[in-house]
């Protein structure tokens, strides 16, 4: 088995990239400033380009799109959200995950049963809206959007797409207060994505197995 992992230097990505390996399996981690992995700045179509050429001919059978950012944390409605964090965070939440399908797709459809993770957030509900952080709750929409569309149109090839609320993590992002660990939250995810199949594409789920709302 072969799992590639964007933004696997840290948090959710490096602790998943960790227990995939103790169970033997190949993983591909990459992130813009890896520890020994594969560089991939998932805003940058030519590091896709030369990513997709290193692993032409190798089969992934799980592609999990972790890389995200947060900017807009404690940004203010009256002056705050300048428009270039909007383009940043866009870019890297949302057409990162687009760019990282479109350039593995050779490989995702080289493998048998492959399936597609996308890391997104319980902020991506629209029946969860308390207000504040704009920017990336549009962008954890997004990406929503994204997969399931995804799922529709590789559906036919065989590739499911799963959509996941990670949990609140103590991670860089989360921060030291945050509901779980990074281990209790991939312990969870990996359970979630061994089960994902063409009969559940398209899915929302939380960490621990419950179907979020849309």
């Amino acid at each position: 088995m072969h799992v590639l992992i964007t933004g696997a230097n840290r948090g959710i990505g490096l602790s998943l990239a960790e227990k995939y390996r103790r169970d033997g399996t190949t993983v591909t981690a990459t992130a813009r400033t890896p520890n020994g992995g594969e560089v991939l700045d998932v805003t940058d179509p030519a590091q896709h380009t030369a990513l997709a050429a290193k692993l032409k001919g190798q089969p992934i059978d799980l592609l999990i799109c972790n890389a995200g950012v947060y900017l807009d944390k404690g940004q203010s409605l009256d002056g705050g959200y300048p428009a270039q964090m909007w383009a940043d965070s866009f870019a890297t939440n949302v057409m990162g995950v687009f760019l990282t399908v479109q350039a593995l797709l050779p490989n995702l459809r080289a493998a048998k049963s492959s399936k597609i993770a996308i890391i997104s957030s319980m902020m991506a509900s629209h029946e969860r809206a308390p207000g504040g952080s704009y920017i990336y709750r549009a962008s954890k929409a997004a990406v929503l959007n994204l997969g399931r569309n995804l799922a529709a149109d590789l559906r036919p090839e065989g590739i499911a797409v799963g959509i996941y609320h990670p949990g609140w993590v103590r991670t860089d992002m989360g921060g030291g207060s945050a509901d779980i660990s990074a281990d209790e939250a991939t312990d969870g995810l990996k359970s979630r994505f061994a089960q994902l199949s063409l009969a559940t594409t398209g899915c929302f789920e939380t960490w621990d197995g419950k179907a979020h709302p849309f």
